[in-house]
Order: structure tokens, then sequence, then C-alpha cells
């Protein structure tokens, strides 16, 4: 009889955490539609699926606190995932959110976007989702997103459900520049400005300073773009770096150290480190080559 109650009185707490709620994220709830999770499929899930990611990324920036911590926390997530094991050798600042929220947010974004895909939808919501995709993978440097998603919008949603004239223009601008800096093609660059009749600017000048290998061109094209522009700037910035650091190397024997890192848009000690530059500072100078006395 003991031992009876003693498994009775084992029991009911047995029972309590087999039947414990499981607390689960809300953006995996659902699975890839591509692994056979088709639930994704029903528009009605496919918009209660995008207000919670919206709802999370909001809740992101807010934690952000500021603009600077912001963009150090897409950074950050850029940097994880260029590293070959999940932690980054560079902790995020304090006050920055996870980067692992945005993982979280770029991956339930693709599974909405093969529901999407899978469904056939074409319309202002289909849009709608594939521009907050677009400009989230950008900001995060994460070509994984952005590229096929502005493939899709273009080239899919677009001849089915017309995007605006400012839509258009912001799709066709973000291709041109992946184009130009990141992939490093600039015909290709060119054909589709050309396809998409983009008439910017700033476009314009990007693709020339690269054409020239114009650094002092493309660093100030780069001061004056949005956020996205000059995220996707970025792509090319080492190769015009490292070219602006031949020609320096080339063409001067030193140099005042605040015009060089007025033209290179980094300061000494991190271009110094960074590029692995040989030269020496002296009393605010850079000496990149010195002259061999005579005999």
């Amino acid at each position: 009889m003991q031992r009876k109650g003693g498994l009775a009185g084992r029991n009911p707490s047995g029972a309590w955490n087999r039947l414990r709620p499981v607390t689960e994220d809300p953006l995996e709830e659902y699975g890839l539609p591509s692994k056979g999770d088709r639930r994704l499929l029903i528009p009605s899930n496919q918009e209660r699926f995008y207000g919670k990611i919206a709802e999370r990324y909001m809740s992101f920036c807010t934690e952000a606190g500021d603009s600077t911590s912001l963009l150090k926390s897409f950074a950050s997530l850029h940097l994880t995932d260029a590293a070959p094991t999940p932690a980054s050798s560079t902790p995020a600042p304090s006050p920055a959110p996870s980067s692992t929220d945005l993982s979280h947010i770029l991956a339930a974004l693709r599974k909405l976007r093969e529901g999407i895909v899978a469904s056939k939808r074409a319309d202002a919501f289909a849009t709608q989702v594939y521009l907050f995709a677009i400009r989230l993978g950008i900001l995060c440097a994460h070509p994984e997103t952005y590229h096929p998603a502005l493939l899709h919008l273009l080239r899919v949603i677009h001849p089915r459900h017309a995007l605006t004239a400012v839509e258009l223009h912001e799709a066709a601008s973000y291709l041109v520049l992946d184009a130009a800096c990141r992939r490093g093609d600039l015909a290709e660059a060119y054909r589709l400005r050309n396809s998409y009749r983009l008439r910017d600017g700033k476009i314009d000048a990007v693709l020339a300073a690269l054409v020239r290998d114009d650094w002092v061109a493309f660093f100030r094209v780069k001061k004056g773009v949005d956020g996205h522009r000059a995220r996707l700037l970025e792509f090319a910035e080492d190769a015009v770096r490292r070219h602006l650091l031949k020609a320096f190397g080339r063409a001067y024997l030193s140099a005042p150290v605040k015009f060089l890192e007025a033209s290179s848009g980094l300061e000494w000690e991190e271009l110094r480190t960074r590029y692995k530059v040989g030269w020496e500072l002296d009393d605010g100078r850079v000496v990149i080559r010195k002259i061999q006395g005579r005999s």
C-alpha cells in the first residue's frame, strides 16, 4: 500500500510535466513549404504570419534604441554569417539586440516568400512582403534574401500586378547596384539600367566612378545616398580602396594622414590594420616611400 501511495504521489507531477504547454516562437509556427508544410499557401495564413514578422521587426528596432546601434546589429548579422562558426569574434555592443533575432526574421520571410511563390500570389500584399524582404536583406548585406526577392518581384509579380513608378525605380536601382558593386559586372549593370529605363543621376555617378576607378567620386556619392543604396555600395568598397592604396603607393612619397583618411573613408589605424599597410606615420604625414640617401 505504501508503494502504491508513493507512485500515486509522483503521478500527478509527471502528468503535469508532460501536459505543460511548450512556449513556441510565433515565427517557428510554420515550416518551409518546400519541405512539405502547405499551410503558408493559404492567403489568410500568409497575412497573419506577415503581421507577426512585422511585429517582431518593430520590436527589434525598438530594442536597438538608436540608428547607430541598429546599423551595428545589421552589420553583426553579416559578420556572423560570414564567419566559419556561428560565433562572431567581435561581440555586438550591449545596447544592440541580438543578431539571432534578425536571423529568425529572415528565416521567417523565406518561409513566407516560398508560400507566396507556391500559391502564385501576385497582388499588393505580395509586393509589400517582397519589398520588405528586399530592404531588410540589403540592410543585413544578405544577398541570399534580397537578390532572389528582387528577381521575383521584377520578373514575376510586376508583369501580373504592376508596381508603382516609385516601387519600380527603387527595385530596379537595387538590382543595378547589386550587379555593379557585389557581382562586379558593370556590363550587366548598364544593361539592366537601360532595360528598366532607369534615370537616376546617383546611379549613373556610381557606375561612372567604378568604370574610371575614381575613388573620390565613389566615396562622395556614397555619402549622398540613402542607407539601402549605401549598403549595396559597401560591396565595392574593398576593391575601390585597394585601388586607391595602390595609386597612392605609385604617386606619392608621403601624404597628409587626413588626406589619406578622407580619400579612403577610413581612419589611419583601421586602414593600416585592415589592409596591412606598411607605411609609417610621422608627425601627421604618412611616409609611403623613403628616398634612398646618395652615396
